[in-house]
């Protein structure tokens, strides 16, 4: 089952917590959905959340399946199957890396450019629909700290269990 922004927003709020992770990922659903219902308007061939995520990695530069999986938090079984499926579609093809022959490479088709274009075309009028929304400022705010540079994952301690680990 796809988690939808109001069911992130309502667990939000439900647990009292307004985390920036949180907003993020519905900022994230709420792309997701609008493109995928403006795609299937307009007569595109439906995709999962899953494989849309995986097109955005794949539109990112990643290319390789096992960095794909891992991106993703899935398993490479899964994202072998998610390629398998998009390879039979016609949308990517995948090859073998010329670095390391255990690796493969995944890229869109010759027969995905259409569809590429018009999911870029899309995000772009749904940001300038989101600046609408949010206003000049905020967008302009949102989109400076977004490019910021991050740096490489933060390494921050967790509260020690005091009881038994969840398995």
């Amino acid at each position: 089952m796809e988690t939808s922004p109001t069911t992130i927003q309502t667990t939000a709020r439900a647990a009292g917590d307004e985390l920036m992770m949180i907003r993020l990922l519905m900022g994230v659903y709420w792309f997701d959905e609008a493109l995928q219902a403006a795609l299937k308007a307009a007569g595109w061939p439906p995709v999962s959340r899953a494989q849309s995520m995986l097109f955005a990695n794949i539109s990112a530069g990643e290319q390789r399946a096992n960095r794909l999986a891992i991106n993703l938090g899935v398993s490479r079984q899964s994202v072998s199957q998610m390629i398998s499926d998009l390879a039979d579609r016609g949308l990517v093809e995948v090859t073998d890396d010329p670095e390391d022959r255990r690796a493969r490479i995944v890229s869109f088709s010759e027969k995905a450019i259409p569809l590429r274009n018009a999911a870029f075309t899309t995000l772009r009028r749904l940001e300038d629909e989101l600046r609408a929304r949010i206003g000049e400022g905020a967008f302009d705010a949102l989109s400076e700290a977004l490019h910021a540079d991050w740096g490489p994952a933060a390494r921050v301690d967790a509260e020690r269990a005091v009881s038994r680990p969840i398995k």
